[in-house]
């Protein structure tokens, strides 16, 4: 027989979820899945129920997904060397077909898959479908590689320079999960690969949605990367934006802390990043007083329980 104590803690939990279930109702929240959380099976169920439950409550949930990992081990089954720079997949045609094969093809089947397996209804979808991204090849760069500045030409990565959400809008107004690749057209219709963290925060700018939420393999943002007690569990736009600059931020953390200042130009009123290898880790963030992970807010003294 379950002890009282245990039904009285489960019903504190709900009191405590029930002002940011009232709030966040009709919402729009923009997820990026990404990382361990896309490995472990346990992880998998624990995401899909908590977006399955969202949908439930009237929040009208996007999710956006990665498959670095999966794209790296068929690279690497073939043959062929991975590149990065700063965070970013350098991406040449033979890469780009690979990376749209496992993308378009298999990873978002898969999530779809498993929403609707677990009692939802998503559909599954690309950055072409609807021409739901428009983009532009990424000029090359200069970046800071082992060290050393060099000029980097990133191929067939694309930077985003239109989002067309209608398509969405009709789906989530029709209860449904969209689940979208990070695959884009180019103006001269060529294929794009799209960084899952920036396409994420681009689509939650042109949405404004109510929260931009990063799923990550880390705890959050710290002051000091070589310091786990410095974990900032809310860091302002212009303070995110330094640590960029003086390298404290780096690899493939610069992606997603850009996400969040970029989504944050549309008056998002905060964007997180969260340690998704917790289970149930959305739930956490949004529906309890404390939170878990880093929260990007607009100015220093905007407290996490009033703000969420």
């Amino acid at each position: 027989m379950v002890a009282m104590q245990e039904l009285i803690d489960k019903a504190s939990v709900l009191v405590e979820a029930l002002p940011y279930i009232r709030r966040f109702a009709g919402k729009t929240f923009v997820i990026k899945y990404g990382g361990q959380a896309m490995i472990s099976e346990e992880l998998k169920n624990t995401v899909m129920l908590d977006l399955i439950l969202l949908n439930y409550i009237g929040i009208n949930t996007i999710l956006v997904h990665g498959g670095g990992k999966e794209i790296t081990e068929l690279m690497n089954r073939l043959g062929k060397k991975p590149q990065f720079a700063n965070g970013l997949r350098v991406t040449d045609q033979e890469t780009m077909e690979l990376a749209e094969m496992v993308l378009v093809g298999k990873v978002n089947k898969e999530i779809v898959s498993k929403i609707n397996r677990h009692g939802g209804n998503a559909v599954g979808l690309s950055g072409k479908d609807g021409n739901l991204f428009l983009a532009a090849r990424r000029q090359p760069q200069k970046v800071n590689i082992d060290g050393e500045e060099k000029f980097v030409d990133f191929g067939f990565v694309g930077d985003i320079k239109q989002v067309n959400p209608e398509i969405l809008c009709h789906l989530t107004a029709s209860g449904y999960i969209p689940v979208i690749s990070p695959i884009a057209s180019g103006e001269a219709g060529e294929t794009l690969n799209i960084n899952a963290d920036h396409a994420a925060g681009a689509l939650a700018r042109a949405l404004k949605a109510e929260k931009l939420i990063l799923l990550t393999d880390v705890e959050g943002i710290f002051a000091d990367p070589e310091d786990k007690q410095s974990l900032l569990s809310s860091i302002t736009r212009e303070h995110a934006d330094t640590l960029i600059r003086e390298g404290k931020i780096s690899k493939g953390m610069i992606p997603k802390v850009e996400s969040c200042l970029m989504a944050m130009e549309n008056k998002i009123t905060s964007t997180h990043i969260i340690d998704g290898r917790i289970p149930h880790s959305l739930l956490l963030e949004i529906f309890t007083d404390e939170g878990i992970g880093s929260m990007v807010v607009h100015k220093n003294g905007e407290e996490r329980r009033l703000i969420k």
